[in-house]
């Protein structure tokens, strides 16, 4: 394991500042930076490091995507003309960091290998991340804001994957000179010129990534390049969605256009591009080509998907009952008949440990696999994602989940948190993200979904917390608790899921164990189920250190009903 140099003023033992840490640090090092602010402006040439935060410090972004920075975030801030990091050669690791700009860029890197995971970028004059001559970048979960452009990369290449680019003056990303990444899951929003812009004969893939409200074109195809956009979605463009330019070349396949300049999708007569299952609105040069970009094997995989889960019968139903009618209205759009405003919201309701989770996750890939979202990550959050400490930090920070979520689903759990206020007292801004969330449902409830999930009492009063909540959901979905049969065959598939096998004598103890359970509100279901079995893998090693002997395989695979008898009266 690579040396961790620990940078705080207030701990003994740490460097006390970053540059006093970079003057020891060696090559592979770990430098650990503790929450606060660190002067910026670092010039690395030919370095081999890593700089993170503390693991005790709030994080820069959400779990993998973009969140607005919290107090006690680590912040690596400039002030000049100077790029707050410039990398020339070697290789460097970011991780976990808010980059703040001066008046120069954030990153800039050249010539180097250049890993970001995990940061916030804030620009202002410069771009947030500038990458040239054969760099290879890897950027995944960030989130990029301000600037004159969001992300820059010429004559080099790599991968960017669920990052969020908003608020570019200019372009937001910007590919030329060759340069040949791929984007994967990224937001771009709110630029002022185009979204994404490639010229002077680049080569990227965009796969799944969504370029909303650009000031210009969505997606820029110029000067010889060649673009490969696969399920991307492109909306409310001041220009045309997407377009290529004579001389370009590339492919379009089951992507999206909605709300901006006619045509969807402009094809130059002299460009050479596949349009595959675009919607109707590509019809410039190459013709409208497919019917709503669904993918009926990919749905008919999901359905089974959810057919496989143990139980929840009656979810099922009420998930395959929603899934008709949004398949039908697609039919209905693709065919030029009028539909009605849909919105793909649900409130799920019932015990923890009940697949909720799961079938939220399923019900996004649904929606995405019909058509009727682009696609995009499930983003799980709770009171603490959205909440904030001051007016207006927690429509900010709201603001921003359903910026990572772009595409897919935002999955609230205990919802009904955001409306009881920590000790009765005020100060408490729940209903601030409550309000911000109605809004945020009908903004965009045709590029994402919201499930809100929680126990059912109290979601009937988290559903009175605002006149227009309840309107925004289609549904309620109700998840029963388990049976014991039920929770049998639940630790019985975790159990052969881990490579292990059941002693026929112990399945009945189970579904003994699980029918004389005590089950009260907050019972686990599934969880409970998850503990038992640890505690099996428990009782068995025990059980096998005490043989004396290297145990054979089949000992080391089963557990017996003596296991399960331990187990259960631990």
């Amino acid at each position: 394991m690579s040396p961790r140099l620990q940078v705080s003023a207030h701990r003994p033992g740490s460097y006390p500042t970053l540059a006093e840490a970079l003057l020891d640090a060696a090559d592979g090092d770990t430098v650990v930076l503790a929450a606060g602010d660190h002067p910026g402006e670092l010039d690395l040439r030919g370095r081999s490091l890593v700089l993170e935060a503390d693991p005790a410090a709030a994080p820069a972004v959400g779990e993998g995507t973009a969140e607005t920075a919290a107090e006690g975030a680590v912040r690596l801030v400039g002030s000049g003309y100077e790029a707050t990091v410039r990398v020339r050669g070697g290789r460097l690791t970011l991780r976990g960091l808010v980059l703040v700009a001066g008046e120069g860029h954030v990153v800039d890197a050249a010539d180097a290998e250049l890993v970001l995971e995990g940061c916030r970028l804030e620009a202002t004059d410069g771009a947030g991340v500038r990458a040239t001559d054969r760099t290879r970048l890897t950027m995944t979960g960030c989130a990029v804001t301000g600037g004159a452009q969001g992300l820059v990369v010429e004559d080099g290449g790599g991968t960017v994957v669920g990052t969020t680019i908003t608020g570019s003056a200019d372009d937001g990303v910007v590919l030329r000179l060759g340069a040949d990444p791929e984007l994967r899951d990224c937001v771009v929003s709110g630029s002022g010129g185009r979204g994404v812009y490639l010229y002077q004969s680049a080569r990227p893939t965009l796969v799944s990534c969504e370029v909303t409200d650009s000031g210009s074109t969505g997606i820029a195809v110029a000067s010889g390049s060649t673009a490969v956009l696969q399920r991307c979605a492109v909306r409310g463009t001041g220009g045309v969605g997407i377009d290529f330019a004579a001389g370009t070349a590339g492919r379009v396949e089951g992507c999206r256009t909605e709300r901006t300049a006619e045509p969807g999708v402009q094809v130059d007569p002299d460009a050479d591009v596949t349009v595959v299952q675009a919607t109707p609105a590509a019809a410039a040069g190459v013709g409208a080509a497919g019917s709503g970009g669904g993918d009926p094997a990919r749905v008919e995989e999901l359905l089974a998907e959810l057919d496989a889960m143990v139980g929840l019968d009656g979810v099922k139903a009420e998930v395959r009952s929603t899934i008709d009618e949004i398949q039908v209205n697609e039919w209905r759009r693709s065919a030029g008949l009028a539909v009605g405003g849909a919105s793909h919201h649900l409130v799920f309701a019932g015990a923890p440990g009940t697949g909720k989770t799961t079938v939220g996750r399923i019900y996004g890939q649904l929606l995405a696999a019909l058509g009727a979202l682009p696609g995009g990550p499930l983003k799980e959050v709770s009171r603490r994602d959205l909440v904030g400490q001051y007016i207006g930090h927690t429509a900010e920070k709201t603001a921003a989940v359903f910026d990572e979520a772009a595409g897919g689903v935002v999955f609230l759990d205990e919802a009904y948190t955001l409306t009881r206020q920590a000790g009765g007292g005020g100060n408490d801004f729940g209903q601030e993200a409550v309000d911000m969330i109605v809004k945020l449902m009908e903004d965009r409830r045709d590029t994402l979904a919201v499930i809100a999930a929680g126990y059912t009492a109290e979601m009937v009063q988290f559903l009175e917390a605002n006149p227009g909540l309840a309107s925004r959901f289609v549904k309620t979905v109700e998840f029963a608790n388990y049976g014991p049969e039920e929770l049998t065959l639940i630790i019985t598939r975790m159990i052969s899921g881990g490579d292990y096998l059941l002693d026929d004598d112990a399945g009945p103890l189970l579904q003994e164990h699980f029918a004389g359970i005590q089950r009260g509100a907050d019972f686990g279901n599934a969880r409970e189920a998850r503990k038992l079995f640890e505690k099996l893998r428990k009782v068995q090693s025990q059980r096998l250190r005490q043989l004396g002997e290297r145990p054979t395989v089949a000992q080391l695979q089963t557990i017996t009903a003596d296991d399960v008898r331990v187990a259960v009266s631990s």
